[in-house]
């Protein structure tokens, strides 16, 4: 077992409290206007924080959990909206690396390049992210029975991040032909895990994310979101995590 934290980020308060309840000798910390909550899961040491919604809120949260809990390593949880091909609601993916959709310098740095960092993508830990992969798959199977999307699969690849909700199909298109047009195929969009990756970039946290697919960022995107968490998403979390934090202790 490490003695170094592991940081568990989500998205969604729903995620969060089913992890709260696995949590032993959990703790609060009150940090930076942030609820912290300190403990072990499955003999690890955890750290478990809510990003808050958008990019700076994503980072302010992981420099604290870096800087303040000095995590070893950061495993975010969500949801997102899909935009790649055959990536459908009921679905996860998970992040090979980051990059953010509304971000353009140009004609200072090339439209989407970060500036001052001559890249544009943030790629997250490989080992990292081939253990979260591994205990996507093996989660999404143990739920099958129950889970109103039986034939959900697990994806890999570039997501996208940027600071609005994508939800009409005109825009989705849009981004979808922009992106895929500068050689960005994005599988899914939402609004905290570029920032999440930067921070980690900068500090050399090993970083990995995965995210359920809510709804193909169109005009469906807003239907019937509350439900979806409670009976999907938030499933899809735990279950993930628990089988992540498992697959880490026999390593």
């Amino acid at each position: 077992m490490s003695s170094t934290p592991i940081a568990i980020l989500s998205a969604l308060a729903q995620e969060q409290h089913g992890l709260i309840d696995l949590l032993q000798s959990p703790a609060k910390c009150v940090h930076a206007g942030r609820d912290f909550w300190q403990g072990q899961l499955h003999g690890q040491p955890v750290v478990l924080a809510l990003s808050k919604i958008g990019k700076v809120a994503a980072a302010t949260t992981t420099t604290a959990l870096i800087e303040k809990f000095d995590v070893g390593r950061i495993v975010f949880t969500g949801v997102a909206g899909g935009l790649g091909e055959g990536v459908q609601t009921g679905d996860v993916v998970v992040a090979s690396d980051f990059m953010q959709h509304d971000l353009d310098a140009s004609p200072l740095f090339a439209r989407y390049e970060v500036p001052l960092y001559g890249q544009t993508r943030f790629a997250n830990n490989p080992q990292l992210t081939a253990l979260l992969f591994s205990a996507a798959g093996s989660a999404l199977a143990a739920l099958r029975a129950g889970n109103p999307y039986p034939r959900a699969k697990v994806h890999q690849g570039l997501v996208a991040t940027g600071d609005r909700f994508v939800s009409g199909s005109s825009e989705s298109a849009a981004l979808r032909l922009a992106l895929s047009g500068s050689g960005h195929d994005v599988l899914a969009i939402e609004m905290e895990g570029a920032a999440v990756a930067q921070v980690c970039h900068d500090y050399g946290v090993p970083f990995a994310a995965v995210r359920t697919i809510s709804d193909r960022a169109d005009d469906s995107a807003h239907v019937d979101f509350p439900a979806f968490v409670e009976r999907v998403a938030s499933r899809y979390a735990r279950a993930i995590i628990e089988e992540l934090l498992r697959l880490l202790s026999i390593k």
